[in-house]
This record gives structure tokens, sequence and C-alpha cells, in this order.
């Protein structure tokens, strides 16, 4: 007989915040944020060459889950274009100008800090991982929804170069509290990266719908223990699933 699970990892984009304007605008605005502040260093980049390198870099992390950073691809198109010695500080702040405009596109879902207080004070340890190609914009993003301290950690893809559904990422998640996979519950809205990504370790798994986008493969070919469509579900997911590994 199975021992409960009592550690949850949450996926953050599309699980517990969402973008309000999933057009192309708030890209323009944030590359052209990006643009203005190098050039306050006289360097001079053009906004569309950078964001056709970040789709680039977009293809290739979806084909090897390995994340190589928004840094590092700034630093290495700089590169390109004869700026070879540009300082470490002004491609941070370069970054910090195109990430302040892009916060601003995240809200965190109505039920988000209900269901983490609800969690906690059911004894449940929390963390995050995210893919994410700056790890600096996703600490500040959980810091200014005021939910960091319902987390252990919080993981990035930027930070510890895997990207969900790599195994290593999950590994690397679990190690924080130096349990087994089958101690732990990934809760997330990708059929993907979160689902398939934990089933492959042998971790159970949530599937949060609400925000989830699929197609009909996906759906035949990765199967989540549950299926939630809110936050509100998962409490009472979470005692069913632990009733059955009891019995």
């Amino acid at each position: 007989m199975a021992s409960s699970i009592k550690h949850i990892l949450f996926d953050l984009g599309g699980t517990l915040m969402h973008a309000i304007d999933d057009s192309a605008e708030i890209f323009v605005r944030a590359d052209e944020a990006l643009v203005n502040k190098l050039s306050e260093y006289d360097i001079q980049l053009d906004a569309k060459k950078f964001r056709a390198r970040l789709n680039e870099y977009y293809s290739q992390r979806e084909k090897d889950f390995h994340e190589t950073t928004y840094h590092f691809v700034l630093r290495e198109l700089l590169k390109e274009l004869e700026y070879a010695e540009v300082a470490e500080s002004v491609i941070r702040s370069g970054l910090d100008a195109m990430y302040a405009v892009t916060q601003t596109n995240w809200q965190l879902e109505k039920d988000t800090i209900e269901t983490l207080r609800s969690l906690k004070s059911r004894q449940y340890h929390l963390g995050i991982f995210s893919n994410a190609g700056d790890d600096k914009d996703v600490q500040q993003l959980v810091q200014n929804f005021g939910i960091r301290e319902y987390f252990d950690f919080v993981l990035t893809s930027a930070a510890c170069f895997y990207r969900k559904p790599h195994v290593r990422a999950f590994e690397i998640a679990l190690a924080q509290w130096n349990i087994t996979p089958n101690e732990c519950v990934m809760i997330g809205d990708s059929l993907v990266a979160d689902i398939y990504g934990a089933k492959k370790l042998e971790m159970k798994a949530i599937w949060l719908t609400r925000r989830a986008t699929f197609t009909v493969d996906d759906m035949h070919r990765f199967k989540p223990d549950f299926s939630i469509r809110t936050l509100g579900e998962l409490l009472p997911t979470l005692d069913l699933m632990n009733m059955k590994l009891m019995m």
C-alpha cells in the first residue's frame, strides 16, 4: 500500500497565472523597450532581428528541451553585430526593460491564493518549475504576485538548463525535497510539458484544463491521472487521489 502524496509541483504560466493579451502587440512593445534601453549605451539593435533570433531559439529548445536563456541569445546576437565587449549589466538592463513590459501582461488566477492557502493549511509542500528563458523575470513575477511565501522553491528552466518535459527538469525539482517521484504530483496545463514529463518519471499528474491548448493526438498519447477545470477542484481531487493510494 502506497503512502499519501504531500508534495506538489506546480507549473506557473497557464496554471497559477495567465496572459491577459496573447497578441503579438505585447512583444512588439517589449522588444522596443529593450532596443531603446540598449540605445542608451550606443548599441543599435533592430527589434525585428532580435525577435527573429528569439524565434530560432524557441524552435530549437522545443526540439532538445535545453534552455539557453534570453541573456545568451541577446549576447550572441550582439557579438555577431560586432558589439563584442558589452557589459553583462548592460545586457541585463535591456532585458529588464523588456520584462517590465511583459510582466504587466500577466495576471494571477482568481483562485490561486485561496488554493495555495488551503494546501499549506493541510501541510502540503509546494514548489514551482516554470519553463522560462529568464530566471529573474519569473522570480520577480512570483514575488510581485505575493505568492513566494507558499513555496519551498521556485525553479526555472533558465536556471536549471533543462525544460519540461525533459526528465532532468523533474529530477532537479524532486531533489529540492530529496524525495522520489512517487512522493510528488505535478499540476499543470500542458499535456506535453507537464503531464507527459511527469509520467515519464512515473509521477502522478493532474491536468488543469481551463487554459490548456492541445491537439487530438496529445489527448490520445498523454494521459493524466486526473483532470480538473479550476484550481478550486484541486484539493478534493488530491483527497481522492490519496484515498485511492491508501486502499
